[in-house]
């Protein structure tokens, strides 16, 4: 039966294979005769296979199954564990003093001087609650898997403290409750949460969430005297109490930390945990078996987001006291390099910092429950006030739990490895493994607990380094099989651009003897590729990455006498110039490249660029339009060195963005009637004044808003109803527009400005205006250049229309020029995004971008509307290069895109490979989004031809006439 499934599969990979080489099949043809759609559709395909494997190779799930619970084998000093979790609490916020010398927070800072220990547990760099909260209660750091799953629960399932206790009871957030009682195994863990819509940003004051959670826990401490079961439940042991506290995150988004809403909030959650840790210790008698923690999920920057990686989001407050827990120690002096301890007034009580994800084998240690199978914390031994034989033995069980997730990863990876391909994790080998577990078992037996101590942190050390180990096993191996696709595609297209437009060969010789021995050698190739990964067992993702780069470069290698000739013409340059145009190329891709890690990168490029009509004729053949675009090169140079967009909000320049962009669309529009175009009616501009009058609300509604908030009056209803019609309307009004070259570029900024507004805080409004005008003057620009070869379109560029069916992008050769434009139109792409902030930002947006529109927290709506945001100035730019494409007479210079960005995505790919890790997140998702922003780059271009294959037409009532035309593909 075995031999008959693998010989289905082996059929199965064989058509797949026999599939894809057909689709190349029909690319490899002549130019004159290809077939374009499927070229596209190819590209389409190829591009998304490159897009899921970020995810395959990068961030696959780290989490394992089936492992051994280990516990403790002592009685643990307490009955019961009390979790309070501030969510966006600062360190700083909770330990500083005010400017007279009085606490901010009396009752944790009484705690930490005289009855528990404290430090800051350090976080990875937040998203959201989500992973922090999982790093607290599960000891693991978030599961990256989930980013394309799910936002607010974590769609694997892992094991907590939570779901390891008898019974749990949990008050806060619906957002961070029901994943911890999803996963849990039974029907012990208990929720209790408020209505979603009570999370609101512009609420009068969000603190009233924390008094919903104390005054619940209040309540149901009351009612349980008079419930025996559940009092019964409630004495049992291996019991925790959570209090999600929401408020103090909320009114950080909202007013920012500095804020005196926030400062207030801090205090009113001191006040709630000093009456709640009073009611419990009342109802159990002062048994002195309770032990209590005190945490924060993440930080929050002094504009109020988190996200980004600042020491204000990733160090979080940590206070434990109570039963197990050690008195504060005194110490004469301590050094960090942070330097916190003397601006807190706290050098003489030692600091105890622990990674975040320590926290969860503390919890389970203090309660004695099995320590959670994914976590891969190492519990902080300095906090607890036991004897040495718990804290080795303690430690102990640590060390085998990690090591239990080490043995079944090896195990795995093992399985789906050929024995005499598997390499081993050398210095965690099976011997190793027995020795480790011996020497700690003997020296706990001898009494030799510091000794035994220490090697259970090694241990642990080993096994977390021999997780990561097996974990990216494989990374290598698959990003050198998508380097190799990327390599081949990019060469194919490069391949179809030159048999287009230049001299060079058109059609390859057909050879029919060794087109069959090139077919069945690559086919063959394919075969031992495919055998290769099924007797491995490798997942069918891997079929897929490993056997597309076949096809690819078989399509590649049947153009031979097209690379040979284009070799000869190559040498046949002046080598000076070649070598200085490669250099020219190189150092371009660099700065992209480079962009996506210092933004001022962008502005480097952008003064460059401002030199290009000074090095060129165009200095002299237009010096006016030339000393525009260097000085609209030199203005949008500025916004790549200001701050990231959401770090001080700032609506007067929003509302001035607003006035000058009525101020240009007057003269616009004075210029546009003005203008002799035989082939427009004036009575077509009527749509402008509509779109001019959004352009007007936007403006005072984000005013409207905002203030309102300011006075704790909520979103006014009026202003949100207001705010979603234009979002809707905003691109119908767009589609009622001339459809002129100038008329329509003018109303796409109309239409996108009205919406750009009500999503701007700062000086991020102007920044539109800003690239609308560089991208307005380089379409003219590139008119003047093409002069040089006699091809260009000035003359009618005023009377141009997107609606004439007549083809006139294949009538001329190709011209380093394009090459050029295309790098214009990559970099200014990467400008777009990059410009205020970057994709990554979006991690850590400000909610006040969104207040417009809502201020109830709803992730997905918000998130919907921030990627809407960093569009629309890509929209500008690929509206733009639309428009210079078709006015240059040349289609692929999309094609050259796809290379340039290709090219960019291949380094992006080797930067991962040499800087990212595991315990490395800072730069995780920046990388992922740089990756990603890619890939989309170049499967847009490729979409986008498609649908201008298609054809998309809209139809639109005029005058009570029915039109029909062509839409601008952009």
């Amino acid at each position: 039966m075995k031999k008959i499934l693998i010989l289905i599969s082996v059929i199965c990979l064989t058509l797949f294979f026999s599939l894809s080489l057909s689709v190349v099949l029909c690319l490899c043809q002549p130019a004159a005769v290809m077939d374009i759609p499927v070229f596209i559709l190819a590209g389409l395909l190829v591009h998304c296979v490159f897009l899921v494997s970020i995810f395959d190779i990068y961030f696959s799930s780290p989490l394992v199954h089936g492992m051994t619970p280990q516990q403790t084998p002592l009685p643990p000093p307490a009955k019961r564990l009390v979790l309070f979790v501030a969510d966006g609490l600062r360190a700083d916020s909770l330990y500083e003093l005010y400017s007279n010398g009085t606490p901010r927070a009396p009752y944790l800072r009484s705690i930490l001087e005289n009855n528990g220990s404290w430090g800051i547990s350090h976080t990875r760099v937040p998203t959201e609650s989500r992973p922090g909260h999982v790093a607290l209660i599960a000891g693991f750091y978030e599961d990256v898997s989930a980013v394309a799953k799910g936002w607010k629960e974590n769609p694997v399932e892992f094991d907590s403290v939570f779901n390891e206790s008898k019974y749990t009871w949990s008050w806060g957030s619906p957002d961070i409750l029901p994943m911890f009682a999803k996963g849990a195994t039974g029907d012990h863990v208990y929720t209790f949460c408020y209505a979603a819509e009570s999370e609101d940003f512009g609420a009068e004051d969000a603190a009233k969430l924390d008094i919903w959670v104390f005054d619940h826990v209040k309540s149901f401490f009351n009612s349980s005297r008079s419930n025996q079961t559940l009092f019964s439940a409630l004495n049992e042991e291996k019991v925790v109490l959570f209090l999600h506290l929401l408020g103090i995150d909320t009114n950080g988004h909202a007013h920012r930390p500095n804020s005196r809403e926030y400062q207030e909030n801090i205090k009113q959650v001191d006040e709630g945990v000093k009456e709640i840790a009073s009611l419990i210790d009342n109802f159990y008698g002062n048994d002195g078996k309770t032990a209590f923690i005190l945490t924060s999920d993440h930080g929050m920057t002094d504009w109020g987001s988190h996200g980004a990686g600042h020491p204000s989001e990733t160090l979080t407050p940590l206070i434990v006291w109570g039963a197990g827990v050690n008195y504060p120690q005194k110490v004469t002096s301590q050094s960090f390099e942070d330097n916190f301890l003397k601006e807190w007034k706290l050098e003489n009580l030692k600091r105890l910092d622990v990674n975040q994800a320590d926290i969860a084998p503390l919890m389970a240690s203090l309660i004695g429950v099995p320590f959670p199978l994914n976590s891969v914390g190492t519990l902080p031994l300095e906090y607890l006030n036991s004897s040495a034989l718990f804290k080795a033995e303690s430690m102990f069980t640590n060390a085998v739990q990690i090591l239990e997730q080490f043995k079944v990863k090896m195990s795995q990876k093992k399985e789906t490895t050929l024995s005499f391909l598997f390499t081993p994790f050398k210095p965690l080998s099976a011997s190793e493994q027995i020795n480790f577990l011996k020497k700690i078992r003997l020296y706990i037996q001898q009494q030799k607990y510091d000794e035994a101590v220490s090697l259970c942190k090694t241990l642990i050390n080993l096994a977390l380094e021999g997780l990561s180990y097996y974990h990216t096993y494989d990374r290598l191996f698959l990003g050198l099989s998508i380097a190799v696709g990327f390599v081949g595609w990019t060469t194919y297209v490069i391949l179809v651009i030159i048999k287009a437009h230049t001299n060079l060969t058109k059609t390859v010789p057909t050879n029919k003897k060794k087109s069959t021995i090139l077919f069945y050698g690559f086919t063959s190739t394919g075969m031992i590729i495919a055998f290769f990964l099924l007797i491995q067992k490798c997942p069918w993702t891997y079929y897929i990455y490993c056997l597309l780069p076949v096809p690819v470069w078989y399509a590649v290698v049947k153009e031979i006498p097209v690379i040979q000739d284009l070799a000869t013409n190559v040498l046949s340059l002046h080598i000076g110039q070649s070598i200085g145009f490669l250099l020219v190329c190189i150092l371009g891709i660099e700065i992209l490249v480079f962009s996506f890690f210092y933004r001022s990168a962008l502005t480097v490029g952008l003064l460059a660029f401002a030199g290009w009509p000074v090095i060129t004729r165009l200095w002299i053949q237009a010096k006016t339009k030339a000393l525009i675009w260097t000085f609209l090169c030199v203005l949008l140079a500025i916004f790549p060195l200001m701050p990231v967009v959401g770090r001080e909000p700032n609506i007067p320049l929003v509302i001035a963005a607003g006035l000058l962009t009525l101020l240009i669309s007057f003269f616009s529009l004075v210029s546009l009637r003005k203008s002799e175009n035989k082939y427009r009616d004036n009575e077509d501009l009527k749509v402008y004044f509509y779109q001019m009058f959004s352009v007007a609300l936007s403006t005072y509604v984000v005013g409207s808003t905002h203030n309102s908030l300011e006075m704790k009056q909520g979103l006014p209803i009026m202003n949100q109803i207001i705010s979603w019609m234009t979002l809707v309307s905003s691109p119908v009004l767009l589609l009622l527009s001339p459809t002129f070259l100038f008329e329509r570029l003018f109303s796409i900024l109309l239409s996108v400005m009205s919406t750009y507004l009500l999503l701007s805080t700062g000086y991020e409004a102007l920044f539109p205006l800003a690239l609308f005008g560089l991208t307005f003057v380089w379409i003219n620009m590139e008119q003047e250049a093409l002069q040089h070869y006699g091809l260009s379109l000035k003359p009618k560029l005023a009377v141009f229309n997107f609606t004439c069916a007549m083809d006139i992008t294949q009538f001329r050769q190709l011209h380093l020029d394009d090459v050029r434009r295309s790098f214009f139109f990559v970099f200014f792409i990467v400008t777009a995004f990059f410009g205020t902030g970057n994709i990554a930002s979006i991690n850590s947006f400000d909610p006040a971008s969104v207040y417009c529109f809502l201020t109830v927290f709803s992730p997905f709506m918000m998130g919907g509307l921030l990627l809407l945001k960093v569009a629309i100035p890509f929209v500008l730019v690929s509206c733009a290069f639309e428009a210079v494409q078709v006015t240059t007479q040349l289609s692929s210079k999309r094609y050259i895109t796809c290379c340039i960005s290709a090219l960019v995505r291949v380094s992006n790919l080797f930067w991962k490979n040499s800087e990212f890790s595991n315990l490395n997140v800072k730069f995780k998702k920046p990388i992922r989004s740089h990756f990603c922003f890619y890939l989309f780059l170049g499967r847009g271009v490729l979409f986008s031809d498609f649908c201008r294959l298609r054809g998309c037409f809209c139809l639109v009532i005029n005058e009570y006439k029915l039109k029909i035309f062509n839409v601008l593909h952009c």
